[in-house]
């Protein structure tokens, strides 16, 4: 198990977008927070439900929208406080509790060892727990980002990242929606930052899988996706 000590811990901010999560944020907030991390950001992205209450409780900064913007709106959200704020690491995961704490280390310390500018957190395609569906769904993902962007990885579409403060400042996004997993992938291409893929471990329930895309969100999200190509 890699360690991060305390102090290397107060450089990172852990970026969450959140909408309509109060059945989880409060488990995940209290697990980062026994874990030794406090620079937690919840981006509320005008949730129904007392996600932001929650998580404003648990201690977390909450910066909420008041209209749903999305995935990418509310990682630009959390972007621009984590850069505002001069964040030394920035990750990001989901707020349903399918990406393990634990995997943390595994992702910040390319950055920490002076090897990678972004690391991202790739999934085992192979495993059995993860759905049919949801396997085809990030491979054709895969597919359209090479395709797009010219830039071969091996889980674009992943929600569990790790950015330099450096390295984030240099990213120019514009998706509101699910295409922002792909225009990052664009985005370091176009920068030539170091980039680095590491394993991790992928919880799936019932209520993770209930926040996946389906296939008519599929095909908006393909669309927008050459809308950034063409832009």
């Amino acid at each position: 198990m890699i360690k991060i000590i305390t102090k290397e811990k107060s450089k990172i901010f852990i970026i969450i977008p959140a909408f309509n999560e109060a059945k989880t944020i409060g488990k995940l907030l209290t697990e980062l927070k026994k874990a030794g991390y406090k620079n937690l950001v919840v981006i509320d992205d005008d949730s129904r439900d007392n996600t932001g209450q929650i998580a404003q409780k648990l201690g977390a900064t909450v910066l909420t929208h008041i209209i749903n913007r999305g995935l990418g709106g509310a990682l630009r959200t959390g972007f621009a406080y984590a850069i505002a704020k001069k964040a030394n690491i920035i990750i990001t995961m989901d707020a349903d509790l399918q990406h393990r704490i634990e995997n943390i280390p595994n992702l910040v310390k390319p950055i920490l060892d002076g090897k990678a500018d972004v690391v991202i957190g790739k999934r085992k395609f192979s495993s059995q727990k993860m759905p049919v569906k949801r396997k085809i769904a990030n491979q054709v993902g895969n597919i359209f980002t090479q395709a797009f962007f010219g830039f071969r990885v091996a889980d674009s579409q992943s929600g569990f990242r790790c950015f330099s403060g450096s390295a984030l400042k240099k990213l120019k996004l514009y998706s509101n929606r699910m295409e922002i997993s792909s225009e990052i992938i664009a985005e370091i291409h176009r920068n030539q930052l170091r980039f680095s893929e590491v394993p991790i471990t992928t919880i799936y329930t019932k209520y993770s899988l209930s926040k996946g895309q389906s296939f008519k969100n599929g095909i908006k999200t393909l669309l927008r996706l050459i809308a950034v190509r063409l832009r």
